[in-house]
């Protein structure tokens, strides 16, 4: 990226101010995520339908859209929405839903920033591959996934470099999402003795809500062979740019077209701090997380652009799980915000 990027172009047009797209991954999860607004944002529902029947499409799952959509709307605590057969998919689909809410209020955003699984909601969102397309892809992700041994994620309040002295064969770095929030990915064994470890020596730990070693070598036996299903789907040139969780810069048309790029997402850490940093190199953005929970938006108020107030966040949903009203209040709250913004095309910021 460079100063004639996604956020200098829509600086240069007139345009609302610009906005960028935050799209969250595994540990955001929880049952009803954004459940509320299905009686009050046709449009959010109209794109859950479509991306859950997207998801049960012959080629893709079939007949799994309903099970997923029981879990999603059940009772908490009776369905295991931290599998990765549960998790990946439906965090897949609501932030694809929550998105084309925003884009719905007239909002353009200049770039996408996916974590994890939400950078193949954001592949959608740019054009690059078809909601089907990418609902067959994360059906064969997670069906690969779910052969995998058991593992599991943890948040470390350390550096990197911090960490290293204490990771052993089967524990690696799964995410940089801050510059002092590392997450360590492994099977279960070696992980828990790492954690261990690290416990003893004083740094604090938060274990990420996973049943799986996302984003470490543990999984790339059973992501074997995904590059030539991955091959097969059609594939177009991203319309929005795509700052990628994986390289830090923005996604190439030849990296969008390379089977590999996708299919080692499973298996490389996310660089979510790197990324968000090129992200708002580029100038004063609005960031919207557009998912469950604020993760995303708690990391990003780190960044001295966004402490300095050159950069804004406003997140759509609440922090933490709650009520259906809460949905509502929160996604109405947010609009609001960002007309005040002048994010929103014919508002101006006060």
């Amino acid at each position: 990226m460079n100063g004639a990027g996604p956020a200098a172009a829509g600086r240069n047009t007139g345009a609302a101010r610009p906005v960028a797209l935050l799209l969250p991954g595994q540990g955001s999860q929880h049952q009803r995520m954004a459940a509320g607004l299905l009686d009050t944002e046709p449009v959010f529902a109209g794109a859950m339908d479509e991306a859950l029947t997207a998801l049960g499409d012959p080629g893709g799952p079939a007949g799994h859209a309903t099970g997923l959509r029981e879990d999603w709307l059940g009772t908490p605590g009776t369905a295991v929405i931290d599998h990765v057969t549960r998790s990946q998919p439906l965090l897949f689909a609501v932030d694809y839903a929550l998105a084309r809410l925003v884009l719905s209020w007239g909002v353009r955003p200049v770039a996408l920033l996916g974590h994890s699984i939400g950078e193949v909601a954001a592949a959608v969102l740019s054009g690059v591959f078809t909601l089907r397309d990418a609902a067959a892809m994360v059906h064969d992700r997670v069906t690969r996934l779910a052969q995998a041994p058991p593992g599991g994620m943890v948040a470390v309040a350390a550096s990197r470099d911090e960490v290293a002295p204490f990771l052993t064969d089967g524990v690696a770095v799964g995410a940089v999402n801050a510059l002092r929030q590392t997450v360590l990915a492994g099977l279960d064994a070696p992980l828990r003795a790492v954690t261990t470890a690290l416990a003893d020596a004083g740094f604090v730990l938060q274990h990420v809500p996973a049943s799986t070693a996302f984003h470490s070598p543990a999984l790339a036996a059973a992501m074997g062979g995904a590059d030539e299903r991955i091959a097969a789907l059609p594939v177009g040139e991203p319309r929005i740019p795509v700052v990628s969780g994986y390289t830090a810069r923005t996604l190439t048309p030849a990296e969008a077209k390379d089977p590999a790029f996708w299919s080692r997402q499973p298996v490389a850490p996310v660089l979510f701090w790197p990324a968000l940093e090129a992200l708002l190199a580029e100038g004063e953005l609005v960031l919207v997380e557009a998912g469950p929970g604020q993760g995303l938006s708690q990391l990003a108020r780190r960044h001295p652009a966004v402490r300095s107030g050159r950069s804004a966040v406003v997140p759509l949903l609440p922090a933490r799980p709650g009520t259906g009203e809460q949905d509502v209040t929160a996604v109405r709250a947010a609009a609001e915000t960002l007309r005040g913004l002048g994010a929103v095309p014919g508002t101006r910021a006060v």
